[in-house]
């Protein structure tokens, strides 16, 4: 997953009305802001300045570069002085990319003994702001807002962390996602408005005969397959138990050509995600296990059973967390069962074998065992415990007439005992703001038992994404009671209705 050398620009707003040392202050302290913003070391994408936009001409154009400019994944907009609302609005009107609204002021604190007329008239973020915020109601155009000093760390990590929501935008239009087979028979949440997505998303979501991939497969040559197998065991833990070694290695030998010929497919045909779907496997020997968990790692979304909406979700949660120091990691994931225990409730996370191992915490092992779904070979697969912290499940679904996304807060723990008997990936956690709570919402909310799970996102920054996209967002979190996600549905019901 190469990560893109993106750009945010600035545009600091004003007007002619108070002469050209005063708009020549207004371009000194926006460079300064600017200069300020990229060595704090707090934001992750460069922001580069741009002139003062004093005319609807001169805003209409700056927006429309902004559009066309590939590196450009934003734009940053900061009334200086006051700027006439009326002369934004065709600008505003005609850009399509995440903006920021930074409601600032380049002093922090009023010059009490000095403070005059020509100060308050130069200094007028307080006013022109109100007047820039309200063109934006009126308009419908979505934005997000960060208010206080631009020097303060809490509002440059709050603009680094939307910086991280708007490459998730921007790169939405990018996602394919390769589809092999179709969904699972008769499964219902798995299952969407595929040109409803592209229309709302951008995203392409093709379909294609396994076996035309199975044959990329079986294309890999011996001695690449045996150079990956090498590298999986130099790199796991090898559990035989019991097995024949030449065995062992033979059965790892079917994911790594599964691994190598998928990768091979994806990069030939330009997809970034991929669903699977056990039931249809054509002449593939395993179920992909092992393989799609490296492909995870590496930054390919995934969906089991055909589910390619959490796998073009796995995908943007990826890429808005790319080149975050200390990423935890993100990750497909299923809800399994329960543990009712009084005070140790939780749920206990994986899947047949797709979890990625970004997540994971201490040795990951290689097992092999047998899978009755799929009717093929035991599948290798790498089996681990995942890292404990705050993290959030997102889940997409389709209603029918629109889409929304569920986003939970949740506290993954370790389990009490280990489980010997089950060989896969695992993650453990409670839902906030409980058991009972979380689970009695997300079921009415609809949420699906695929999730795209990230310990480095935050429930906001996944609001604020969906915001962006134009559908609903649904938090559970720990202010959550059922009373009032009963009425919140119901309003969003009304407010999304088409």
């Amino acid at each position: 997953m190469e990560q893109k050398a993106y750009q945010f620009w600035f545009c600091t707003g004003s007007q002619d009305l108070y002469g050209d040392e005063c708009l020549a202050h207004v371009a000194e302290h926006s460079r300064i802001i600017v200069e300020a913003l990229n060595a704090s070391g707090r934001l992750p994408y460069e922001v580069v300045w741009k002139p003062t936009l004093i005319t609807n001409e001169l805003i209409r154009r700056t927006f429309n570069e902004a559009n066309t400019d590939e590196n450009c994944a934003g734009v940053i907009t900061w009334m200086h002085t006051f700027s006439p609302a009326k002369s934004w609005i065709l600008g505003l009107q005609e850009y399509r990319k995440p903006l920021l609204h930074l409601h600032t002021q380049f002093n922090q604190e009023i010059p009490y003994d000095s403070i005059d007329m020509d100060f308050m008239n130069e200094n007028q973020s307080a006013h022109g702001d109100r007047e820039y915020g309200h063109i934006f109601s009126r308009l419908g155009v979505e934005r997000k807002v960060v208010v206080g000093f631009w020097d303060d760390e809490d509002v440059q990590k709050k603009i680094g962390s939307w910086m991280r929501t708007a490459i998730g935008v921007v790169e939405s239009s990018h996602v394919r996602v390769m589809r092999i087979a179709d969904n699972m028979r008769n499964v219902a949440v798995t299952e969407g408005d595929k040109v409803e997505a592209q229309i709302r998303f951008g995203w392409e979501v093709d379909a294609y005969p396994v076996n035309e991939i199975a044959e990329a497969v079986h294309a890999v040559s011996r001695a690449d397959v045996d150079a990956l197998v090498e590298e999986y065991y130099s790199k796991y833990e090898i559990l035989l138990e019991g097995r024949d070694e030449k065995e062992f290695r033979k059965h790892a030998a079917v994911q790594a050509e599964i691994e190598i010929g998928f990768e091979r497919f994806l990069k030939e045909k330009n997809y970034q995600a991929i669903v699977t779907h056990f039931g249809d496997l054509g002449s593939l020997k395993q179920l992909p296990g092992l393989a799609i968990q490296r492909l995870m790692e590496k930054g390919y979304g995934f969906g089991g059973e055909g589910d390619w909406k959490t796998a073009a979700m796995v995908r943007i949660m990826k890429i808005m967390t790319q080149g975050m120091k200390d990423a935890k990691g993100t990750s497909f994931m299923e809800d399994y069962t329960y543990n009712l225990v009084p005070g140790k409730e939780g749920i206990l996370q994986a899947h047949m074998l797709e979890v990625c191992p970004s997540i994971a915490e201490g040795p990951i092992s290689i097992k092999e065992q047998p899978l009755s779904m799929g009717n093929r070979e035991d599948p290798a697969r790498l089996v681990f415990t995942s890292k404990t912290g705050p993290g959030i499940a997102a889940s997409l679904i389709d209603l029918g007439e629109r889409f929304r996304l569920i986003i939970n807060e949740v506290d993954c723990k370790k389990v009490e005992k280990p489980m010997p008997k089950l060989p896969v990936a695992t993650a453990f956690w409670t839902p906030k703001p409980d058991l009972k709570t979380g689970a009695e919402a997300w079921i009415l909310a609809g949420g699906a038992h695929h999730t795209a799970f990230s310990f480095d996102l935050t429930a906001e920054q996944m609001g604020d994404w969906a915001e962006a996209m134009g559908i609903e967002a649904v938090y559970i979190d720990k202010d959550t009671t059922i009373r009032q996600l009963k009425n919140e549905l119901r309003w969003n019901a009304l407010a999304y209705r088409k």
